[in-house]
């Protein structure tokens, strides 16, 4: 009976050896910006000056900025591996300062950014870029365009005043037009979804889901990790004021609690 009773135990824990994955998967830090300039006139922008002390402050100290796919297919499980320090960079959007300000800092450091776009600006409002400055953008293979809907809505707000039916159809317009819009213009796949002002909820993960995107992002300021609805993966904004001892704690995960 004690021999039984060992063997049991013994394949009782091979089985739960069996079972543990053989890598710890790792949170990763995703970073949010909007625009820069030599001066800050709202609560979204930050200076350029200080956009690129932080990213000199990151590779000093050791961080390797990876892209948004990669970050997205590791926490998914189709890449088991990445830099121990790895960390994405995002900047919403469109705005013509990404073209102007942010873009000459990415070269000179040479790491890969993820425009989140909604289409309606672009070519068209004052503040935006144009279409060929985000393919002029994209060509240098450090800039990649994603989706930030259509025309950037609230969606608490809509839903509280438009009827069900207006609902329902504006949440299909910003979903699925962004996304036909984008790739007709970029002339690639539409992977990803950043939720403007981080707004969500439990139906529009679903329709986000439906409408082909493998992951969304919010602004909830945690750590992008394994076991989330991938449907509302956090990121931290980074806006003016945020010294390097800030980007640090970020970073660094002392805020993701």
């Amino acid at each position: 009976m004690a021999f039984k009773s060992s063997k049991f135990l013994l394949i009782l824990l091979t089985t739960v050896f069996l079972c543990i994955p053989s890598y710890a998967v790792q949170s990763i830090p995703v970073l949010c910006y909007h625009r820069c300039g030599a001066e800050v006139k709202d609560s979204m922008t930050i200076k350029t000056k200080d956009f690129a002390s932080q990213l000199e402050w990151l590779i000093k100290n050791g961080y390797t900025v990876i892209t948004l796919d990669t970050a997205a297919r590791y926490i998914k499980g189709e890449i088991k591996s990445i830099p121990a320090k790895s960390i994405v960079i995002t900047a919403d959007d469109g705005h013509k300062s990404v073209y102007s300000d942010m873009a000459p800092i990415i070269k000179k450091y040479k790491v890969p950014v993820t425009l989140f776009i909604y289409p309606s600006a672009i070519s068209n409002a004052k503040y935006a870029m144009t279409w060929d400055q985000l393919r002029e953008l994209e060509a240098t293979k450090l800039f990649h365009v994603e989706s930030h809907t259509y025309w950037h809505p609230n969606f608490k707000r809509e839903k509280k005043s438009l009827s069900p039916e207006e609902y329902a159809k504006s949440v299909h317009t910003q979903l699925y037009k962004s996304k036909a819009t984008l790739e007709k213009k970029m002339g690639h796949g539409i992977k990803y979804l950043a939720w403007p002002f981080g707004i969500y909820d439990k139906d529009l993960l679903i329709k986000a889901k439906e409408a082909g995107y493998d992951m969304a992002f919010s602004i909830d300021n945690h750590h992008m990790k394994a076991g989330l609805d991938n449907m509302a993966q956090p990121r931290y904004m980074i806006i003016d004021g945020y010294n390097l001892k800030r980007l640090e704690s970020i970073s660094s995960g002392k805020e993701d609690k």
